[in-house]
């Protein structure tokens, strides 16, 4: 098996969160101050880095601790919104069932991200939530600790440019999923180890044929 421990990221690669972030970033950004994203902005940011997604919306770096806190408690009652992708649950039980450890790094606090994942929470053995002035390799690194692995037997899976580059910086693998918040080519240009076109790619890839059955 060439991976001992999964590193999931939470919106856009197992909750359904897109569509929810759509209908309230424009709240958000009248709020806050900065750039409302019109339609037609919407799929140049898809090909952006986390950074040119700040410049291009004009959010003050200051503000964005608030800004997250905004966030997460929206996230929290808009819940019932968020689904997790078909065939989460099949796919994280499977790699729990052949001995893969999962863990779950995001910037939502751990009661949402519980929340959405529901009975599937139970198979995440580490979490590491909430936002962090170091970001997302200082996060990585507290869970391969935590779970006592060799970072060549780790993989982060993600749906944005951050998640490969902070990877990257951890000097573990990064798996990159087609069907999130960034455009599946700002992903492939980045040649991240695997890319995932379906749910089902994760299991048959980490854990080779073990008769993957789809929810979808």
């Amino acid at each position: 098996m060439p991976y001992s421990l999964a590193i999931f990221d939470l919106d856009g690669t197992l909750a359904d969160s897109f569509p929810w972030f759509l209908r309230t970033i424009n709240d958000v950004a009248d709020r806050f101050g900065f750039r409302r994203v019109a339609d037609e902005d919407i799929e140049g940011l898809r090909h952006a880095s986390s950074r040119e997604i700040l410049a291009r919306l004009e959010v003050p770096l200051w503000k964005l601790p608030a800004i997250a806190r905004h966030a997460r408690r929206l996230k929290a009652e808009a819940a019932a919104e968020i689904s997790l992708f078909a065939g989460v649950e099949t796919m994280l039980r499977t790699l729990a069932d052949n001995g893969v450890q999962l863990a779950l790094v995001t910037s939502d606090s751990e009661a949402n991200a519980r929340e959405k994942l529901g009975d599937s929470a139970a198979l995440i053995a580490h979490f590491d939530c909430a936002a962090s002035l170091f970001g997302k390799p200082a996060k990585f690194r507290r869970v391969i600790r935590r779970a006592g692995v060799d970072p060549d037997k780790v993989i982060a899976i993600g749906d944005e440019v951050r998640d490969i580059e902070a990877a990257r910086a951890v000097g573990i693998a990064c798996g990159a999923v087609s069907w999130g918040y960034a455009a599946p080519a700002a992903l492939q240009a980045l040649a991240p180890d695997h890319m995932f076109e379906h749910m089902g790619d994760i299991a048959e890839t980490l854990c080779g044929n073990v008769g993957w059955i789809s929810e979808a």
